[in-house]
């Protein structure tokens, strides 16, 4: 075994001069006069301290684990679990738990919640599950651009809209997953996957050749001693084999309809209560395999991140674009693709390869196509990253020809679904020109975004009338393209995949709730994009002299800067004290350090280091609180949240 991770520690999660901050976020986030009614997890790595090896953490008010990520002799990766204080909050990772509505109902009658009740049909963190929940929380780290802490919020605690997502348990994090067309074994598999295996899956399908690539440990194959085994520059995920038959035929062309937030249990239970309902869909399940499991999408399970793990086969630990929005700390900034919404390839990784780059890579001079996709790195139509092949003005004719699949609803009730529902019919024009051009081939792939579901989701909820009507309008638009593939006879030689980017679950809309950023409230110096925390703090050394006559304080930035070098910390208030057997403190000394990180100050002999006390103040930077023998007092965070520091098993 070898412990593996994080992979590119650049001051993601908690350094040692971060765990008295860390661990009074944590209890700031789980205390019960706080917000810890709203939160059900809080997650990190630590690093190594004292006997203490570095390890993945996962803090809730039920218990929590400590877990690591090693890479077993057989080149899997497992993840052994260290310590549990308590209950282990990510015990359950089943990956069908919760896969029909049925299930839905009853656990959330279980938690005591009102089931029949589609707008409160909350569920309890003790009747979730987190698929993949080791694997999902470890990733997450791997990336400089990873926080020091992520909350996941409890299945109702998160935003003002009837419909929201994010979190880690698994009805917020599972997507449909459909495969239709030519090479798959059609009918429903007791299965689950993970949005990361279906760019792998595709390619397997469509014949592509292996690459001499890094798989989910980041070796590549020569590193590994194997021949080149995966399909992608870097590939987390694995062929789902199960839903394959490539003995009846490969497909030719990919095209994947990804119905943004359209959770799989309405999904499944709209086809299952209404035969006559959304009849394209049901033509391409009729030829699908169907994971009943569904897709288990990237966490955080949030659009940005998702669609590009599925574009790429990456975590997002992995292809960097960890947030919608995520704070860089050698550059002291915040950044945010999903706000700008255009450019997101520019934030992406290079060292991760988008299933365009692989078309491209296969068949040299084709057509690929991202419409209106938030990841379409290398698509030669992409028109979020400034690339379009298409005729503009035919477009616009277009799009008022199909205007009318608009449900009249809409403008009248939400102007942002209606805002999406538009979107959405630009995105099929845009769809038939390139299709019915005469000066180039018609697309070999499309990714095809529909945002309208996920609008409809948040501001109607999941499992309301809205959602209905918005997932019956893009039946239609789904149905218009498939009459052109028809048309054009390309349908039946197509490997279509039907999926989501994430689920989606009722909120508790009178909350208004936003959990992570209680950090702020609690006093705590951060950089909060829900649901991630970067911490700002100090690294501070104490020093003193052989023969105990002065000492010195060291401090600088606990980031690291553009040249990977932690900046001296100049004009950081220093307070000195001795401190009694009684905890009672006198002043020794002041001052604030100069322009190298420094503060120098006498002592008295007589005074063992642990008898001098080290206060480290500076605006926008959290306290550290230190001995001048170098230790530190940190906060004890399992005794205030479970009333005791030891070990359960």
């Amino acid at each position: 075994m070898i412990v593996h991770g994080p992979e590119r520690l650049a001051g993601q999660g908690l350094s040692p001069d971060q765990f008295h901050s860390g661990n009074r976020a944590i209890h700031a986030l789980l205390a019960p006069d706080g917000v810890g009614h709203q939160v059900d997890l809080v997650l990190t790595w630590r690093a190594a301290h004292g006997d203490q090896p570095a390890a993945y953490e996962a803090w809730s008010t039920r218990g929590m684990v400590r877990f690591q990520r090693h890479i077993a002799d057989d080149g899997t990766l497992r993840f052994p679990v260290l310590e549990v204080v308590g209950s282990n909050p990510l015990e359950n990772q089943d990956p069908l738990a919760l896969a029909t509505l049925a299930d839905e109902h009853a656990a959330s009658a279980a938690g005591g919640f009102d089931a029949d009740d589609p707008h409160r049909r909350f569920i309890a963190p003790e009747q979730q599950s987190y698929p993949f929940g080791y694997e999902r929380v470890a990733q997450l780290f791997d990336s400089p651009n990873a926080p020091d802490l992520a909350v996941s919020p409890r299945d109702w605690c998160s935003g003002a809209q009837p419909g929201t997502h994010g979190a880690l348990h698994v009805r917020q994090a599972r997507a449909p997953l459909w495969f239709s067309g030519p090479g798959v074994a059609i009918g429903r598999h007791s299965v689950a996957a993970r949005a990361i295996d279906i760019a792998p899956t595709c390619l397997a399908a469509l014949g592509f050749p292996f690459v001499d690539g890094s798989d989910a440990t980041g070796r590549d194959s020569s590193e590994r001693g194997v021949p080149p085994d995966v399909y992608l520059a870097r590939q987390d995920g694995r062929v789902v084999e199960e839903v394959l038959a490539l003995d009846a035929g490969r497909p030719s062309r990919l095209y994947v309809f990804l119905m943004d937030g359209m959770h799989q249990t309405e999904l499944d239970n709209r086809l299952a209560r209404d035969p006559a309902a959304l009849p394209n869909l049901r033509r391409l399940r009729n030829r699908a395999a169907v994971l009943a499991g569904g897709s288990i999408v990237n966490f955080p399970s949030i659009t940005w991140p998702s669609h590009t793990a599925i574009c790429t086969g990456t975590w997002g630990g992995h292809h960097d674009v960890v947030n919608p929005s995520y704070y860089l700390r050698e550059e002291g900034r915040t950044v945010s693709p999903q706000g700008l919404s255009m450019g997101t390839e520019g934030y992406a990784s290079s060292a991760v390869e988008s299933i365009y780059e692989a078309f491209h890579r296969v068949h040299p001079h084709c057509i690929t196509a991202a419409i209106h996709a938030p990841f379409g790195r290398s698509a030669r139509h992409a028109v979020l990253e400034g690339r379009n092949l298409c005729d503009r003005a035919r477009v616009k004719e277009l799009t008022a020809e199909f205007a009318s699949d608009m449900n009249s609803r809409w403008p009248a009730e939400h102007p942002s679904v209606a805002s999406e529902s538009v979107l959405d019919t630009r995105g099929v024009a845009q769809v038939v020109e390139l299709f019915t051009r005469t000066d180039q081939p018609p697309p070999l792939f499309v990714y095809h975004e529909l945002a309208l579901t996920d609008g409809a989701g948040h501001e109607y909820g999941p499992h309301s009338e809205g959602l209905a009507d918005a997932l019956a309008e893009t039946d239609l638009r789904i149905g218009r393209v498939l009459a052109l593939l028809d048309e054009l006879g390309l349908f039946d030689d197509t490997l279509f995949v039907v999926s989501a980017d994430h689920g989606m679950a009722p909120q508790d809309v009178s909350l208004r709730a936003n959990p992570t950023a209680h950090v702020l409230a609690a006093g705590l110096a951060a950089e909060v994009a829900e649901p991630l925390i970067w911490l700002h703090d100090l690294a501070v050394v104490v020093e003193r002299a052989p023969d105990g006559r002065t000492g010195r304080v060291i401090v600088a930035h606990n980031d690291v800067d553009g040249s990977g070098e932690r900046p001296w910390y100049e004009g950081a208030e220093v307070s000195v004290s001795t401190i009694a057997d009684t905890g009672a403190r006198s002043p020794l000394a002041s001052g604030t350090t100069d322009v190298n990180g420094r503060f120098g100050f006498a002592t008295p002999s007589n005074l063992t280091g642990a008898d001098i006390v080290v206060t480290v103040h500076a605006d926008g930077r959290n306290d550290r609180e230190l001995l001048l023998d170098g230790s530190e007092r940190v906060f004890d965070v399992r005794r205030a949240l479970y009333g005791t520091s030891v070990t359960s098993r």
